[in-house]
């Protein structure tokens, strides 16, 4: 039985093979050709390995610079990364937080299955790290065994459920059909940023239709413009840090400037790497999703991660990303001024989190709403990081926290609940909220989707 249960959670864990796992299950279900089935497999598999490679290059050359950003501006604190706290909390809590993450998918297909949010959230990883911060969480409020599991993994299926639902009706505007969702762990921010260029953008001049002189054309090749971008950018950094530091500590002896274009080079390539991957991934996961909405869950739709809507709209991604960097930066001054606790911004959160709330700003408010939105929700993730570091700090997390939004909603609201009023209090709290989001989805999803599809 644990040889059974370490399998299913290694399969839950790793998102290539989850996904793949579920294109053949939707392949099955439609009873197609062995060939198709295993085509349909292989590319999916392969496709999110083609994704996860590009984001490992992408995050492989902006960590340098995180550390060349701090050397140059001599700025001290604690960088959010959710990697960091995940690998410290999963010493403790790793067997409630693979029960939780198992339980929490059940869950998810059950509320897919009962309510009009008809959401698969298969961004593994994503989930995995909710499920290591409720399990934190509701350790604390004096919750154990089963009802750990037990309302964890209910917790767990509520935001995997609801969060993509929330975003849905925007998602639908960036890619102009209602085939499939987004499932990040930043949907709350992503709904923000397109609520901000809504009212305060212009739909009408969108950051693809910006207009380069003939001379500077090759700048609308999304490659060539982020590769000069971003080769700028490390530049400057670079010589703000000085040759001596990151020939010695960083590029093994490589002239400071060459190592900055290398890096440059490096993040762009990341970024085309992301790109065929993801098109290589829709075309095979939205048609083989079709047999799980015909025969578990009418009408489902796939969530999958932030990159799927990085094709739709390239030159947001890159304005997201600095907008949302600059609010950092901004976010990190309000701190040092007022005296709260510095939160060093994240370049890997400011890229993923702000290029996709850029994508979404754009959406909604054209090249005003993508550089706002991206801006404040820059902000937003900034600030909310300060406010969790209390709820992990009890057990030794306050020097790292998590950085995206959904994190902030989730863990404030069960954190809150714990300290004021311990385990009855989290487990009345979670009911509510089931029961609120049971009834909201029979009044509220069919009116979001009517007036979304109306603009």
């Amino acid at each position: 039985m644990k040889d059974i249960l370490d399998v299913l959670i290694d399969i839950a864990s790793t998102p290539a093979i989850l996904v793949a796992f579920i294109a053949v299950v939707g392949l099955l279900l439609q009873k197609k050709g062995v060939a198709d089935i295993i085509r349909g497999g292989i590319k999916t598999f392969v496709g999110f390995l083609i994704v996860t490679a590009g984001a490992n290059f992408v995050v492989s050359s902006l960590e340098p610079f995180g550390i060349m950003f701090q050397k140059a501006f001599h700025v001290t604190g604690v960088v959010p990364n959710n990697e960091a706290i995940v690998a410290v909390a999963l010493e403790k809590f790793g067997t409630y937080t693979a029960l939780i993450m198992l339980a929490g998918m059940l869950f998810n297909i059950l509320f897919a299955r009962i309510t009009r949010y008809k959401y698969i959230y298969l961004t593994g990883h994503a989930t995995l790290y909710m499920a290591c911060m409720i399990a934190v969480i509701l350790s604390v409020s004096g919750l154990d065994g089963f009802l750990l599991v037990l309302f964890g993994g209910i917790s767990l299926g509520i935001a995997n459920t609801v969060f993509p639902a929330i975003l849905q009706p925007f998602t639908v505007q960036v890619t102009k059909n209602d085939s499939v969702a987004l499932a990040h762990t930043g949907n709350f921010g992503y709904a923000f940023s397109a609520i901000i260029g809504k009212y305060f953008g212009n739909k009408e001049k969108s950051t693809e239709d910006i207009n380069f002189p003939k001379g500077l054309a090759f700048l609308r090749d999304s490659t060539v413009s982020i590769t000069i971008t971003m080769g700028v950018v490390y530049m400057i950094v670079a010589i703000f840090t000085g040759n001596a530091y990151v020939t010695e500590k960083l590029s093994g002896g490589t002239n400071y400037i060459v190592y900055a274009l290398q890096q440059a080079g490096s993040f762009a390539a990341g970024v085309f790497i992301i790109l065929a991957g993801v098109r290589l991934i829709l075309a095979e996961i939205v048609p083989a999703f079709k047999g799980i909405s015909e025969k578990l869950v009418p009408n489902a739709k796939p969530a999958l991660d932030c990159p799927i809507v990085f094709p739709y709209a390239p030159n947001a991604v890159l304005i997201g990303f600095f907008s949302s960097f600059v609010g950092g930066i901004l976010s990190l001054i309000i701190m040092a001024v007022t005296g709260l606790p510095i939160i060093i911004p994240g370049v890997v959160p400011h890229f993923f989190c702000g290029a996709t709330a850029g994508v979404y700003g754009n959406a909604t408010g054209g090249v005003r709403g993508a550089v706002l939105g991206s801006f404040l929700q820059g902000i937003l993730i900034s600030f909310m990081p300060i406010f969790l570091m209390p709820v992990m700090g009890d057990l030794g997390f306050a020097g790292s926290t998590f950085s995206d939004t959904d994190y902030g909603v989730v863990g404030l609201l069960l954190g809150n609940m714990a300290n004021g009023g311990g385990k009855m209090l989290v487990m009345i709290g979670i009911l509510v909220v089931l029961g609120l989001v049971l009834v909201a989805s029979k009044v509220t999803t069919v009116r979001v989707a009517k007036k979304s599809t109306e603009a």
